[in-house]
């Protein structure tokens, strides 16, 4: 079983989280979510993940001074919403998070959805939305794409009061994969605001790419995509980042190890191979491994 040293992690991650180079262009960026499958947009604490922030700016506080030249990333984010080439959106954590277009379906065979337009009255009777997720999404999908101060309008949640119940709406519906920023607008007190619509719309292809991915598969290639990102991880790590349960995450480091993209070491980590270049023999012994560990879980130990 290999081991794992801090600084074989460390040099590890300084070439996924791009701190041995900086990002230049928003090319650059793209080819970065795309490499990496998924990441933060910002550096979230307590959350192993690349991000689009520290790959341009080093490792390092987000400055409150607008004129960092490290902002640049938030042009970079704004010019890409409309070209459909990633999927931004508060996803991981309710966090904003970037996610390549390859990938993207995974994380929907994952969602609640059922591929109609207003499957969110389903999550709604079943406990799973809030009334004002719902109002939100009614009026996206009668008047299409609205900016933020449209889109309240239309919800009638535009009173003070009611901000704080549209705001937690969208990202409920941003986590659920109805309704994702496609663009900015001149509106509102200072001339910014997301333009919003329904993913489906948005991207018509992602529902019957993501049909033929059954959920344990789509849970063991996100966390084979992870531990490429990160290195290694714990199985409380997992389930935290994606929202699983505990069951949920072992049995996708399972898969992903069976499949050759994840090691169990021995203090409780999982890792990739990846972190032991050339040494390709200790997957397929790793696979093996795996399969002995359920028929003992199902059969019990023989005699």
């Amino acid at each position: 079983m290999p081991r794992l040293s801090a600084s074989r992690l460390a040099s590890y991650r300084a070439r996924t989280f791009h701190l041995t180079s900086r990002l230049r262009s928003a090319r650059q960026a793209l080819s970065f979510v795309e490499a990496r499958g998924f990441i933060f947009f910002w550096p979230i604490r307590g959350c192993d993940l690349p991000s689009l922030w520290v790959a341009t700016a080093g490792d390092r506080p987000v400055p409150s001074q607008h004129d960092d030249p490290a902002h640049v990333t938030w042009r970079w984010k704004d010019e890409m919403l409309g070209r459909k080439l990633w999927h931004y959106a508060k996803l991981l954590r309710g966090r904003a998070t970037l996610v390549s277009l390859k990938t993207l379906p995974y994380f929907y065979a994952l969602s609640e959805r059922v591929a109609d337009l207003d499957d969110y009255r389903l999550a709604y009777e079943a406990g799973g939305l809030s009334r004002a997720a719902v109002d939100v999404a009614e009026a996206l999908r009668r008047h299409g794409a609205l900016d933020t101060v449209r889109l309240r309008r239309s919800a009638h949640l535009s009173s003070e009061a009611a901000k704080t119940r549209f705001d937690h709406a969208l990202v409920e519906l941003q986590r659920g994969l109805w309704v994702v920023p496609i663009g900015v607008a001149e509106a509102g007190a200072w001339r910014y605001a997301f333009v919003y619509e329904l993913l489906d719309r948005w991207h018509p292809k992602v529902a019957a790419q993501a049909r033929s991915i059954v959920r344990p598969a789509a849970r063991a290639h996100l966390a084979g995509l992870y531990l490429r990102s990160v290195g290694a991880t714990t199985r409380p790590t997992l389930a935290r980042l994606f929202g699983w349960r505990t069951a949920e995450a072992q049995a996708a480091l399972e898969a992903a190890t069976e499949a050759g993209h994840a090691l169990a070491l021995g203090d409780g980590r999982w890792a990739t191979p990846g972190l032991w270049p050339g040494s390709a023999g200790a997957a397929p012994h790793t696979r093996k491994e795996a399969k002995r560990r359920r028929r003992g879980q199902k059969h019990g130990p023989r005699r």
